[in-house]
């Protein structure tokens, strides 16, 4: 019997993606039970952007485990967090002439957004939340409030109430000037539209499709923020920590959020860890008004701080993962114009790419035949018509060369 199929509820997903049994794990490969090697083009979803058990942080995190430190520790203080705060502050924030006050909203990203939306509501004593179309931001009822995907909402099984969405760049084609809509609904007294609290934005829509905005979009976008008197939320969970190149995703259009929502890698070793980064004067939390019993998993201040000091001390990590980035966006290219037949497009940026195919039925047969030849990739976009690749930022170029022959194959056996 497979106690998956008879025990596991029917919620799992990824499992009915790739049948196999997966025992051991180490950088971009994972292995089951038979010993078979898998390219994992996935990442965790993003959350391991260095790699499975990558062996700088497993020597750290041995090592603090074997001198029994803390492990669980709710928000009190320890050397660990210490050591994390001390890091982030140094290697990541203050060198990006950022201010942020730290948050531990809980081990997930969706916590972090929940975090953010209900700190923007107590800041300006208002309820509505504008997102965008394709957005998704967690799966708790205020994450999916501001999400825009059908079936992801539905599964609320409630009214999703406080939010509107409006259109994300490109979303109608250059048909409307960037804003006009919303500007116009935010002045005319007749719009019926609050004046919301906040704006929460992906800079690349991952599960919408990897669908990434103009610089000079969200460059106008904190602009009509500002104007206002919006918060403007940054959802870095996926696209954070180098998964697009910078640290922050939003650093090329050299804005600076109000909030910051950070998760998946920032755990550096795949251990859950979640931040709400806020800019001081916003901080205005009461002792306890948002608390939660994971807030303080020690081994993973002890993982991400080895992850910041071990990559984000310079650049390098930076420019190898544009370096990557392009490269497998020409490659994806070569196959789309391998085949002009086919209406296909390559989205993306940094080592967060996609293959837009005409259907979904098309992108799941590329990912199961890609799956049956030993790469694990998964498909994105609205009508998951998008062939969606987020390999470790460390993969070594051989390895991604495998990978793209192997992704190429596939399409090209999808066609048959």
């Amino acid at each position: 019997m497979d106690i998956f199929e008879t025990l596991e509820s029917n919620v799992r997903s990824y499992c009915r993606s790739w049948p196999a049994t997966f025992d051991r794990a180490s950088g971009s490969r994972l292995y089951d039970e038979d010993g078979r090697a898998y390219l994992d083009f996935f990442a965790g979803a993003g959350a391991l952007n260095y790699g499975h058990n990558n062996p700088v942080l497993k020597r750290a995190l041995i090592a603090y485990l074997e001198r029994d430190g803390v492990t669980q520790g709710l928000d009190m203080k320890t050397a660990a967090k210490r050591d994390f705060l001390w890091t982030l502050r140094d290697l990541v924030l203050e060198p990006r002439g950022l201010r942020y006050k730290v948050m531990f909203p809980g081990p997930g990203g969706a916590n972090a957004v929940e975090a953010a939306l209900k700190l923007a509501r107590t800041v300006t004593g208002r309820s509505l939340v504008v997102g965008f179309t394709n957005a998704f931001h967690g799966m708790t009822l205020g994450a999916l409030s501001v999400t825009g995907n059908a079936a992801k909402r539905g599964a609320a099984g409630v009214p999703l109430q406080h939010t509107t969405l409006m259109p994300y760049d490109g979303y109608v084609d250059g048909r409307i000037t960037d804003f006009a809509l919303l500007e116009r609904l935010l002045t005319d007294s007749g719009s019926g539209l609050d004046l919301p609290a906040a704006v929460i934005v992906e800079t690349v829509q991952g599960e919408g499709g990897l669908t990434p905005a103009r610089i000079e979009w969200l460059r106008g976008l904190a602009r009509l923020c500002e104007r206002h008197a919006i918060l403007l939320i940054v959802d870095d969970v996926q696209m954070g920590c180098g998964r697009t190149g910078p640290f922050f995703s939003f650093e090329p259009a050299a804005v600076q959020p109000d909030i910051v929502c950070l998760s998946k890698s920032i755990g550096g070793y795949g251990l859950p860890l979640a931040l709400t980064l806020v800019k001081p004067e916003l901080d205005v939390w009461e002792p306890g008004r948002h608390n939660g019993t994971f807030r303080g998993i020690n081994p993973a201040f002890v993982a991400s701080a080895e992850a910041l000091r071990t990559y984000w001390r310079d650049d390098e990590l930076e420019k190898s993962t544009l370096g990557k980035g392009e490269h497998v966006a020409r490659v994806l290219t070569e196959v789309a114009q391998a085949h002009p037949e086919i209406p296909m497009k390559v989205k993306g940026r940094g080592l967060a790419r996609g293959l837009a195919l005409p259907d979904g039925e098309f992108a799941r047969r590329v990912c199961r035949g890609a799956f049956e030849r030993g790469l694990l990739v998964e498909t994105s976009g609205p009508d998951g018509e998008v062939v969606k690749l987020m390999p470790p930022l460390t993969v070594t170029r051989d390895e991604l060369d495998q990978g793209l022959a192997l992704l190429t194959e596939s399409v090209e056996g999808a066609l048959e």
